[in-house]
């Protein structure tokens, strides 16, 4: 055996004693990603995510994110989720809060980090790349066609990453090497005739097979905006105060998904059947001692204010929740103040 070959079966057995489901190697050219990516850009199906733009067509050459780069070593790691009967209810009880079943444990980002550098540790003696080449959601790269191209799954319909054998319920990371490892077959398209997740969208952003609008999309409006949501938007969020996960709870592959081996990321008591309510209360003391290490803290306070009034005004209508919402004025920003205020029109309202 080869001493690259070893080498890529020594990388798969490290990542799998970390936890890693899968691990596969591909090149570094991605040209008609990088079509599609200018093209949506185009369109500004972007938003107000500047930093999609900010690197233009540096996402889809990582030989220019890291100079001397010849392959990206993808990872693909499971995260906790509900099985669809128990997340359907999750979303039709508009008392309690429905949070997007990666954000309920850890932040991913320090769990897969903390994995990454040990295997670099381990390595690097192959390397002459000397700075963090390593990424979890964190760098301008097209991480999915990455993936796709090494095998871990394709782009869905969705523009999620699925895996034939084990559903969506993933996160993905990446390292990017100089070390001509053997490169793995790009996974194949097995969405076919079904439309289930563009059916389901609750505000219809996946416009079109394949590509998704980010503002229209419950994801974008409720963690990376930072505005108010648009009123036309918010009766379709429901419950959804951090995220949204119905293109997933309905995509029929996710029937094979496994629940995952790592504690990290099992939800907190915390976010876990937690009334829209209870978490409304919480002062900004209170949010960032229960939200410390968590995804969702990337909301900010304001953020989670704001989704959390929607959701209440989206809430059976309770004379307990008027004067919740009226409680509660004042005490952020104009932005939620505004929120507030649509809430208790919909509360109000005959």
């Amino acid at each position: 055996m080869s001493d690259l070959k070893k080498l890529k079966k020594d990388i798969h057995r490290w990542s799998q004693e970390l936890g890693f489901d899968q691990m596969g190697v591909s090149g570094v050219e991605i040209e008609k990603d990088e079509e599609k990516l200018i093209q949506w850009l185009k369109n500004n199906h972007h938003g107000s995510m500047k930093y999609m733009e900010k690197y233009g067509k540096k996402r889809a050459r990582p030989y220019e994110l890291i100079p001397g780069a010849l392959r990206v070593i993808s990872f693909r790691m499971t995260y906790h989720f509900f099985d669809k009967e128990m997340s359907e209810k999750r979303i039709d009880d508009n008392t309690n809060a429905y949070i997007a079943n990666y954000a309920l444990g850890r932040d991913y980002h320090k769990t897969i980090r903390s994995k990454l550098k040990e295997i670099i540790s381990r390595i690097s003696e192959h390397s002459n790349i000397i700075e963090k080449n390593y990424f979890v959601d964190s760098a301008p790269v097209l991480e999915r066609a990455l993936a796709r191209n090494a095998g871990l799954g394709w782009i869905g319909k969705n523009t999620n990453l699925i895996n034939k054998n084990h559903g969506s319920w993933f996160f993905i990371a990446e390292i990017i090497t100089d070390i001509e490892l053997e490169i793995d077959h790009p996974a194949t398209n097995h969405c076919g005739s079904c439309k289930e997740c563009i059916d389901v969208c609750p505000t219809s952003a996946i416009v079109a097979p394949y590509e998704l609008d980010a503002r229209k999309c419950v994801s974008y409006l409720t963690i990376e905006s930072k505005e108010s949501i648009p009123k036309e938007m918010r009766k379709s969020i429901g419950n959804r105060i951090f995220g949204c996960d119905d293109c997933q709870i309905f995509c029929p592959w996710n029937k094979f998904a496994k629940k995952p081996v790592i504690d990290d990321f099992k939800p907190r008591e915390a976010f876990e059947d937690a009334s829209l309510k209870s978490l409304f209360k919480w002062t900004k003391e209170e949010w960032d001692e229960k939200t410390k290490g968590s995804a969702i803290r990337r909301t900010g306070y304001h953020g989670w204010l704001r989704n959390i009034a929607v959701a209440l005004g989206n809430s059976k209508k309770e004379t307990s929740t008027v004067d919740l919402l009226k409680s509660r004025k004042g005490d952020a920003s104009s932005m939620v103040d505004e929120h507030i205020d649509w809430a208790l029109e919909q509360q109000l309202s005959d």
